[in-house]
């Protein structure tokens, strides 16, 4: 088979099944273009008859000439009354000739609540082809990946139901859920330590902790370990520091933590538990020293590698990863939201810096926008096909799919860095005006203003006011969190607020933030308790001189609402007066769909 340009130096496809799939990315990627008109034209045939591409007269065409002149390029704004009849119980076909079988809910946002994303049935046999791509590429590089297990920490998340009565969930939870995952063949190259009933538990810490007490009981077994965010897997081993103690005592009694009540779990414990007293040694004497460096290699020496997603708001865990891991490769496998799945990354072991997504051009029809922020106005007549962007250029990535979404722009920015045959590679650079991240977790620059304006309320009756202010993601912290800063200017110092009131100003800023990032404080406990720090009057004036020193126009300065230079950390944090965090947890129900 023509697998040659996908074979590493290490080695010709571990099995026949591995051949078949890696012949299949070449010949998808040889013929891109060809690939992405027949997909255009398979989606506009058999949603033709929609109320979508009829309110557009598109008349049953399906070549992209008719397609590109008549269909607009939308946001989830323009289709949010749409999706909304949907979800309200409208079965007509709207967007999709095939019945829309769920929402897929984004990480993004829309004034404070998740996306909904239409999706249907067979996105899922989409889903899992791509998954079924990922170990044929990573077993060319990692040879050996059969002979031991994988330490995953998985979790579903809150799920529900729409008006209509459709469910709506994270598309990974959508994922655990189905048949595609809870029944999956077996497959020596993809075995878990991680039980389906501990990754389906809706409870984090009871997910966690049984998650983890398998992962310790198979130690030497694992050879790679990996959750879908780096912080995720931060998490997991803050969560090891902090029960450590408990799972070793498990571990020596062979008995189950009470804390753990959920009976599918402990039902399939009991096949997993025993006693094992030198292995509990072994967790109490790595795990009560001091210095946790290195820890990840010190309880599971034969780890291979992190799998984790470490490009765009990821990349400031790398140097935390690092510490506990020695190092270790860190490993981005694919690229895809709820929207759609998009690609992989075809040198898996390649530094994080240097992470590039090869588009599959069967997955749905791709239009890319070039990217240029000074330019406000954006038309559908500058978007690009998948083959013919340029290597160095940003693009917005603009797509079509199966489900019915038409030219709907996702908000990702990616960089072109090459192609594979005749299809593109793209390093993913941000997300559209995204601010702040610590998780999935997404605040722009809107958003944290208003979070502002309305802790400011808190200030009114101590005649003071937020003169300035800016903010940054800390992630040094397990879990991070957001810092803001504020130069307060008080008109009576005799009523200047006091710790009290500024720790209700930092709940009164995660009240206002969107409901993703609450649900992370809340549920998931993926994100610290919000901290503003008061920095000297004066403060900002200092920030604006250093960006003069550095070249910056004293007439186009504009204080930066997000901060991570260091330099600029460093003085503002050397003009804090005080810090105060939030000292409750802001309000979170699983959303009620209006």
């Amino acid at each position: 088979m023509a697998v040659d340009a996908l074979c590493s130096p290490l080695g010709p496809p571990a099995c026949e099944k591995d051949a078949k799939a890696l012949q299949f990315i070449e010949e998808m990627t040889r013929s891109a273009d060809a690939v992405q008109e027949s997909v255009l034209a398979e989606i506009l045939s058999r949603n033709a008859q929609t109320e979508y591409l009829r309110m557009y007269n598109l008349d049953g065409a399906t070549d992209r000439e008719s397609f590109k002149s008549k269909i607009p390029m939308v946001t989830y704004e323009d289709l949010q009354p749409i999706i909304q009849r949907i979800a309200n119980g409208d079965r007509s076909p709207i967007l999709s000739s095939h019945p829309i079988s769920e929402f897929l809910t984004s990480s993004g946002t829309s004034a404070g609540e998740r996306k909904l994303m239409p999706t249907i049935q067979e996105e899922l046999d989409r889903r899992q082809l791509l998954y079924s791509l990922l170990m044929p590429v990573m077993n060319l590089y990692m040879p050996g990946l059969d002979k031991g297990k994988g330490l995953y920490f998985l979790f579903v998340k809150s799920e529900t139901k729409t008006p209509g009565g459709l469910m709506a969930r994270p598309v990974l939870t959508s994922y655990y859920k189905s048949n595609h995952f809870k029944t999956r063949a077996f497959d020596p190259y993809n075995v878990y330590t991680s039980p389906n009933e501990a990754i389906l538990c809706p409870d984090s810490f009871q997910s966690m902790y049984s998650q983890m007490l398998c992962g310790l009981y198979e130690r030497k077994q694992v050879l790679r370990l990996g959750a879908i965010f780096a912080s995720g897997l931060l998490r997991a081993i803050r969560f090891l520091q902090l029960n450590w103690q408990e799972l070793a005592h498990d571990i020596r009694t062979g008995t189950l933590n009470l804390k753990i009540s959920d009976s599918d779990i402990r039902g399939c414990m009991a096949r997993v538990l025993r006693s094992d007293p030198e292995l509990a040694n072994f967790i109490e004497s790595e795990c009560s020293k001091e210095n946790w460096e290195r820890i990840i290699t010190r309880i599971w020496p034969n780890t291979k590698y992190l799998e984790v997603i470490v490009t765009g708001a990821m990349a400031q865990y790398i140097p935390t990863l690092d510490y506990y891991s020695g190092g270790l490769p860190k490993v981005c496998t694919m690229y895809a939201s709820s929207e759609c799945y998009f690609g992989l990354n075809l040198n898996p072991m390649c530094k994080p810096s240097e992470v590039s997504y090869t588009i599959m051009p069967n997955m749905a029809y791709f239009e890319f926008l070039p990217h240029d922020p000074n330019s406000p106005t954006v038309t559908s007549d500058k978007l690009v096909d998948l083959v013919n962007v340029e290597v160095g250029k940003e693009y917005e990535l603009v797509i079509t799919t199966y489900a019915g979404l038409c030219r709907y722009r996702v908000g990702d920015i990616l960089r072109v860095t090459g192609f594979h045959n005749s299809a593109p590679q793209f390093s993913f650079i941000r997300r559209k005006n995204v601010l702040l991240s610590i998780d999935s977790d997404k605040t722009d620059e809107a958003e944290l203003q208003s979070a502002v304006d309305n802790a400011s309320v808190v200030l009114n009756e101590f005649n003071t006011t937020v003169v300035e202010y800016t903010s940054y993601a800390d992630t040094k912290t397990i879990p991070g969190h957001y810092v803001i800063y504020w130069e307060l200017l008080s008109k009576d110092s005799s009523k200047f607020p006091t710790q009290d009131v500024l720790e209700k100003c930092c709940l009164a800023m995660e009240e206002s933030l969107n409901s993703v990032y609450r649900q992370g404080r809340v549920e998931c406990n993926s994100i610290g308790p919000l901290e503003i720090r008061v920095v000297k009057n004066g403060t900002f004036e200092e920030l604006m001189d250093y960006a003069i020193s550095r070249g910056a126009s004293i007439n186009q300065y504009k204080v930066p609402r997000c901060v991570n230079f260091t330099p600029i950390t460093e003085l503002l944090d050397s003009r804090v007066v005080s810090s105060h965090f939030s000292q409750r947890l802001p309000h979170w129900t699983p959303e009620r769909r209006r």
